[in-house]
């Protein structure tokens, strides 16, 4: 599989030059099964609009994955140009709660956007997702329900070719409170999405000092991310969903950080970073 980061920041964009390297744009993380043009879109924040890059002039044909619907996983959708036009063919899945394409109306609809999901041009398919197995692109995806603030949240295990990735972009401890050791208790669902993964793609918004934060909104901490990792003996694990408020230097010195403290590989997603699983 080929994985590029399309957007890699949580909560809301963050533009201005001390996040260029990095990049600014939120949840996006675009799969190519067998090496070409990806199929698989993991979210559709802001930085969704850069897998039109990865696409050409070609339309996109193929699905998106939400892990849930919060504003920085789903405001990319209607400025995704090559989903947006009359040859293409989307097929949209959530987290079943509800008919999907009214749920993702309350958010993309009048008064809070000119449009609702109806305006969007070329064939969508709007999919309420329950949790287990399904095939997807041509990949096996093991979706399964995680501890996060509002909203039903998935995380997703995703295989082809022999190879898998786990991405668990938004999701706290167990009950999503710090434990004493300011950790909290790994969820058995998060453990079984990342078993043995070649790669763990993981939320990295919060630090050590932010628990109490993090646990507020339904976060984990980056060393809980490690430990998970640890845990699940992955292959390499990538720091992802960064804070808006985080500069490049920053978030780099939190991969450096958590890199010297395992023998896991650790690296900090960024905007166009490519990947071959």
């Amino acid at each position: 599989m080929r994985v590029t980061f399309c957007g890699v920041r949580g909560s809301t964009p963050a533009p201005g030059p001390e996040f260029v390297r990095i990049g600014g744009h939120t949840s996006c993380v675009a799969v190519a099964p067998d090496g070409g043009a990806p199929v698989m879109l993991l979210d559709a924040g802001t930085g969704v609009r850069r897998a039109t890059e990865l696409l050409g002039t070609a339309p996109f044909r193929g699905t998106i994955l939400l892990t849930h619907l919060h504003w920085d996983h789903t405001q990319g959708l209607p400025f995704f140009r090559s989903a947006d036009r009359d040859d293409a063919e989307v097929t949209l899945a959530m987290p079943a709660q509800g008919d999907p394409r009214a749920v993702l109306a309350r958010a993309m609809g009048p008064p809070h956007f000119p449009i609702t999901p109806e305006g969007l041009r070329g064939r969508w398919s709007f999919v309420a997702l329950e949790a287990g197995h399904h095939e997807v692109e041509g990949c096996e995806v093991l979706a399964a329900e995680v501890p996060h603030k509002g909203g039903r949240t998935f995380g997703y295990r995703v295989s082809a070719g022999g190879r898998c990735l786990a991405y668990l972009p938004d999701h706290g401890p167990l009950g999503c409170g710090p434990g004493p050791d300011g950790l909290g208790a790994r969820h058995e669902a998060a453990l079984a999405l990342a078993q043995e993964a070649d790669l763990l793609i993981h939320g990295a918004q919060f630090t050590a000092g932010d628990a109490r934060l993090a646990a507020d909104y339904g976060h984990a901490t980056v060393d809980y991310a490690v430990r998970l990792a640890e845990a699940a003996a992955v292959v390499r694990l990538v720091l992802f969903h960064h804070a808006p408020d985080r500069t490049d230097a920053e978030v780099q010195a939190i991969a450096d950080a958590a890199a010297s403290s395992t023998t896991v590989p650790v690296v900090a997603a960024a905007e166009g970073l490519t990947l071959e699983v």
